[in-house]
Parts: C-alpha cells; sequence; structure tokens
C-alpha cells in the first residue's frame, strides 16, 4: 500500500482543475504549495493533519459535503489521520 495520496484529475481546463484525492490510512500528498484559490469538498467525515511551513501540524475535522475555500500560495502537507480511507474533491480556480 503507497503511503501517498492518489489524485484523479477530473477535469482539466483553461479555468478550472478538478481532482479526486484518495488518502489510505497515514497516506500523504507530500509537502506542496497551492498555485490557485481552490475550494474542497470532502467526500468522507474525518480528520487531516496538516503540516506547515514551520513543520508545526495542526489537525482538521472534517465533514463530508461541507466544503471550505482557500487562496493560492497555502504551503502544506497532507495527511489521512484515520484509520480508515479519507477523500475529498478539489476544485482549483486557475
Amino acid at each position: 500500500m503507497s503511503n501517498h495520496a492518489v489524485p484523479t484529475v477530473q477535469t482539466d481546463n483553461e479555468r478550472t482543475r478538478v481532482t479526486k484525492w484518495r488518502f489510505a490510512p497515514g497516506a500523504t500528498t507530500t509537502y506542496h504549495t497551492h498555485e490557485y484559490d481552490y475550494v474542497i469538498v470532502p467526500i468522507t467525515t474525518g480528520t487531516l493533519g496538516l503540516t506547515g511551513p514551520g513543520g508545526e501540524e495542526k489537525f482538521a475535522a472534517l465533514e463530508a459535503g461541507v466544503s471550505y475555500w482557500r487562496e493560492a500560495g497555502v504551503e502544506h502537507d497532507v495527511r489521512n489521520a484515520n484509520d480508515f480511507e479519507f477523500s475529498f474533491v478539489e476544485v482549483e480556480f486557475k
């Protein structure tokens, strides 16, 4: 089993990119910087660990279907802190 989250790009055009992310327990995205403003729509209810640029880890409790928005420039590594698969859809605005 991979320790990396699995992205599946569903739509990618001149205005948006939509990616479904699947995380096995403990899987991570690896550290990255968001190039675009984006919305996350959780498919699963659970907790994600977010490691920021200083190495600090915060935890976010997400509820299936309850979306949130962030501006471009966010830097972090995202980890599934659950003992079950977690998934969300990410919509980026180019």
